[in-house]
């Protein structure tokens, strides 16, 4: 397991459009991702836009549920999210996500938010994972 942050958001799409998102695998439960905010993610506050968060949120725990069910395709069912503090222009923010339980088709996680060394989002959520048909 490579410990470096990669880019995931190669493929045309809202994350990719929104300035992607780097990815890093720290254990088999435990997930880190990051991005910078840009005047694109904030809202009439001029502080980061809750959408962006979630989305952030979204695609971060969503791609640690997918790796930590061998890379099938999973789906969001659910997501929590609390809104604890607050984010603007150049910050970085990183994501921390711990798989708290996985199933044969279930992945049940916990994720944080953190800015200048203070959480700003917290969030559970549940993933279905997807299994794929092979015709025979």
């Amino acid at each position: 397991m490579s410990n470096q942050f990669e880019q995931i958001s190669l493929k045309p799409g809202f994350m990719k459009h929104n300035g992607g998102l780097l990815f890093r695998n720290i254990s088999e439960n435990e997930y880190e991702f990051k991005s910078t905010i840009n005047n694109n993610h904030l809202n009439a506050a001029g502080i980061t836009h809750g959408g962006y968060l979630s989305a952030l949120i979204d695609a971060g725990a969503g791609t640690a549920a997918h790796r930590s069910a061998d890379n099938a395709p999973c789906v969001t069912i659910s997501l929590d999210i609390k809104f604890i503090g607050s984010s603007k222009v150049n910050d970085e923010i990183y994501g921390k996500v711990k798989i708290l339980k996985k199933t044969k088709t279930l992945v049940f996680l916990f994720c944080e938010l953190n800015c200048n060394g203070k959480i700003i989002t917290s969030a559970s959520g549940i993933w279905k994972i997807l299994k794929i048909k092979t015709t025979d």
